[in-house]
């Protein structure tokens, strides 16, 4: 194998990469890519993520040959390489000599070979050869001056393959309540199983979640979730652990997706050294049906929505430790939405930029050339099937030409991510538990978070989000869009906290068994909010309520969800307020010292109001960003000011007098991006 060292230092702060597929494409074509590649101005390349049965084409005996001579070819061409584990696509021979390997769906159903992800992560027999293929892998090529990265599987959980219903993992959760409770006794009454007198006799007796007549216990539920969680992130764990063996000084990353929460990403970032993810912003806008409404879904149908890429960029920042990569941008049209848009042109070079001013390192497009055959066929590229470099092919040169124009102008320091001001908590037990027991059916996801999210940014606010293990102490706003379950560990957080607190509708309304919290709700947060939650309702679509001030001025309407509160006695000097009640008298959002209670959720204009004003009670300046462009969004990244304009219309831009511009104009077209250099 060649030696090459890697042409690029990988501390340059913007750095673009593409997926390739070299098994997919005739050998003699893969040194002319890999031309191009740098000529379009590229610096990285993953690989080999779904090659196992070509580097294993049965037990034991393995084939390097043409993965060494990829390699070398790319590295020739002084290309870097992240390099995959194969284990997202198990090889026939793996599933015919083990069929344990392979998932079971909740019918019953196995999930079988002839695709990808067909995997259980309880399977002894998928566990034991990925060691095997994993510790090959890194044997071989953990210190070759080129492989300067690690990518662990490939989308844990896609394909709905988070939760399995085999014997293997029946076994294993058994297994994992017995660690967990210790007696059998001991989980019936954590589950309350006294209700429906549905009381096990032992750890063997118990099933799965699903298949009874009416729904599971809750907590049984909320039990398979974790445990299933638990299961992957060990299975990532072992990954990671041979890698650090063998592969030694290497960066170790996996690819999250977006609007994804089944297992707990927070407990696994804490593995990794890089938090990566697949941002594809049309696609995500179709089926966002959840959240979005069909106008909205128009609306953003060519651009992407203003805040969806952008809230899982602050995200998976936060899960990784302050390092971002984008291992899958979006170039063109996809292939796994209902409806899958065109992008309007130059939204391919504006997600890439918007990635840059939330922090990514490596932006990485999917894919190199599209694939004329196989179930992706209609995913686009940077290339069409031909080989003709097609439109987002185009604005990815554009981009690379951008970061040399931008890096010679600017210090590296100027790029440099710090905190945000405001801090959004996500967790995803939280998610869970809305999606085991809604109470409302548009209640589910990350729609919530979002809407909260975009009435931040909508304000010009920077935002991290967050797991509920942060450290808030210096955030001047901390939000809680939807912690249904406030954990012991976020309640201390919060006490350190010297900030102001939102708290959104259900805020502690659970225990960490999916039960009502006691006292009642907002449970924990009554140290803070002197109130009590006596009822809950839900509303379907159409329906609202005028939400009003003392003086009887309508303010904006309370819709999907409102908890109806009672307020407390109050100890002197700890006041709740009601700042809006809704038409029939109940609160809307209350205050209490430094802590707001929304007990209801709200229009879009209203609830950016209300997190204006406590943004101003922290002390933070805001922008009224969309009077005007409601695709407008401002990023600050060290000492540079972007903004991103999703459209519809032209946006002009909030530039200080005299400041000139290090990208783009003034006034932005829809797709435009432009940046400048603010003050400190």
């Amino acid at each position: 194998m060649s030696s090459s060292p890697p042409a690029n230092p990988m501390n340059a702060p913007l750095r673009l990469g593409v997926c390739y597929y070299p098994e997919q494409w005739p050998r003699e074509r893969w040194a002319e890519d890999a031309r191009a590649m740098r000529e379009m101005g590229l610096s990285t390349v993953r690989i080999a993520e779904f090659a196992w049965s070509r580097m294993e084409p049965s037990a034991g005996r393995f084939e390097w040959e043409w993965l060494d001579a990829a390699i070398d070819t790319l590295a020739s061409a002084g290309l870097q390489i992240v390099l995959g584990t194969p284990t997202a696509a198990p090889p026939q021979w793996l599933v015919d000599a083990h069929p344990d390997v392979l998932p079971v769906d909740a019918h019953g159903r196995i999930k079988a070979f002839g695709a990808r992800r067909h995997y259980c992560f309880s399977s002894p027999s998928m566990w034991a050869a990925s060691e095997r293929i994993v510790t090959a892998m890194a044997q071989r090529y953990g210190q070759h001056p080129a492989v300067v990265a690690w990518q662990t599987d490939n989308e844990y959980g896609c394909h709905d393959t988070t939760l399995s219903y085999s014997p293997a993992a029946l076994s294993a959760f058994r297994r994992w309540l017995a660690e967990r409770y210790g007696s059998i006794e001991a989980m019936n009454e954590a589950w309350g199983t006294a209700f429906w007198g549905v009381q096990f006799l032992s750890f063997e007796h118990v099933g799965f979640p699903v298949g009874q007549p009416t729904s599971a216990l809750p907590t049984h539920a909320m039990d398979f979730r974790r445990f299933t969680s638990d299961q992957v992130v060990r299975y990532n764990r072992m990954q990671v652990g041979l890698l650090r063996r063998h592969a030694p000084g290497r960066p170790v990353l996996h690819n999250f997706m977006g609007l994804f929460g089944e297992f707990d990403q927070h407990e696994m970032g804490q593995d990794l050294d890089i938090a990566a993810w697949d941002s594809y912003p049309l696609g995500h806008v179709d089926t966002a049906a959840t959240f979005l409404s069909e106008t909205e879904r128009q609306q953003w149908a060519r651009t992407g929505h203003p805040d969806i890429s952008a809230f899982h960029h602050d995200l998976y920042r936060g899960i990784g430790h302050g390092r971002l990569w984008v291992m899958e941008q979006q170039a063109g049209p996809v292939n796994w939405a209902d409806w899958n848009a065109l992008p309007l042109p130059g939204m391919v070079r504006a997600w890439t930029w918007e990635a840059f001013a939330h922090g990514a390192e490596l932006v990485s497009y999917f894919r190199w050339r599209q694939l004329p055959y196989g179930q992706e066929q209609m995913h686009s590229g940077l290339h069409r099937p031909d080989g003709v470099r097609d439109v987002g092919g185009e604005e990815a040169a554009q981009v690379a030409k951008e970061i040399d124009q931008l890096t010679a102008a600017l210090s590296a320091t100027m790029l440099d991510t710090a905190r945000a001001d405001v801090a959004l908590v996500l967790d995803y037990p939280s998610l869970w538990m809305a999606q085991i027991q809604p109470q409302g059916k548009d209640m589910v996801g990350f729609g919530v978070a979002i809407r909260y999210y975009s009435a931040l940014r909508r304000l010009g606010l920077n935002v991290d989000v967050v797991s509920p293990d942060a450290d808030l102490s210096a955030y001047a706003l901390v939000v809680l869009p939807q912690s249904l379950h406030v954990c012991d560990r976020l309640t201390e957080r919060l006490q350190d906290c010297r900030g102001v607190i939102v708290a959104g509708p259900r805020a502690g309304s659970k225990t960490a068994g999916l039960a009502i919290a006691t006292p009642l709700p907002p449970g924990p947060l009554r140290s803070h909010l002197p109130v009590r939650v006596r009822a809950v309702e839900s509303m379907r679509p159409g329906r609202a309520y005028a939400v009003r001030t003392d003086a009887g001025v309508t303010v904006g309407h309370s819709l999907q969800w409102r908890d109806l509160i009672d307020l407390d006695p109050t100890p002197q000097g700890q006041e709740v307020q009601v700042l809006e009640r809704c038409e029939d008298g109940w609160p809307a959002r209350v205050t209490s010292g430094r802590t707001d209670l929304h007990a209801t959720l709200v229009n879009d204009d209203l609830l950016q109001q209300w997190m204006q004003d406590a943004a101003h009670r922290a002390g933070l300046q805001t922008m009224a960003l969309c009077a005007h462009a409601p695709g407008l969004r401002l990023r600050r990244r060290g000492a540079l000011q972007f903004a991103t304009n999703h459209g519809p219309g032209a946006a002009k831009l909030p530039v200080p007098a005299g400041v000139p511009l290090v990208l783009g104009s003034a006034t932005l077209p829809p797709g435009g991006v432009a940046a400048w250099v603010v003050s400190p």
